[in-house]
C-alpha cells in the first residue's frame, strides 16, 4: 500500500501537510514563486537539496530547514526505511513549478 500525503491545514495562504517518501524516492526539482517551504523530518532520514547556490541539508527526526522563495529544491528519502516530513508552506498563494533540467 502506497502512503499518501495527509493535509493538516489548508487556507488561501498556508498549507501544512505530512509528506511520506518511499525508500529511494524523491520529489522533482521545483520552485515556488511566492511561498517558502519549511520541512521538519518526522521519521527516517531525508535530504533537502537546494541549488543556486548548491546546498544540502540531511535531516533526522526533529531536525528542520527552510527553503526560500524561488530557490530550486527537492526532497530525497535517505537510508533503507521509508521517511516522512512535515511540510509547512506559506505565506501566500501556493504554486508548484517543476524544473525539467537542472545543472
Amino acid at each position: 500500500m502506497k502512503a499518501t500525503e495527509e493535509i493538516l491545514l489548508q487556507t488561501s495562504d498556508v498549507r501544512v501537510r505530512i509528506m511520506p517518501l518511499a525508500v529511494g524516492s524523491a520529489t522533482v526539482w521545483h520552485t515556488h514563486s511566492v511561498i517558502s517551504d519549511h520541512m521538519v523530518c518526522l521519521s527516517g532520514r531525508i535530504r533537502v537539496a537546494l541549488r543556486q547556490p548548491e546546498e544540502i541539508h540531511d535531516l533526522a527526526p526533529g531536525e528542520w530547514c527552510r527553503v526560500p522563495v524561488g530557490r530550486p529544491h527537492r526532497v530525497v528519502s535517505l537510508g533503507d526505511a521509508p521517511s516522512s516530513y512535515l511540510l509547512i508552506q506559506g505565506v501566500g498563494a501556493y504554486d508548484f513549478n517543476p524544473i525539467e533540467h537542472i545543472d
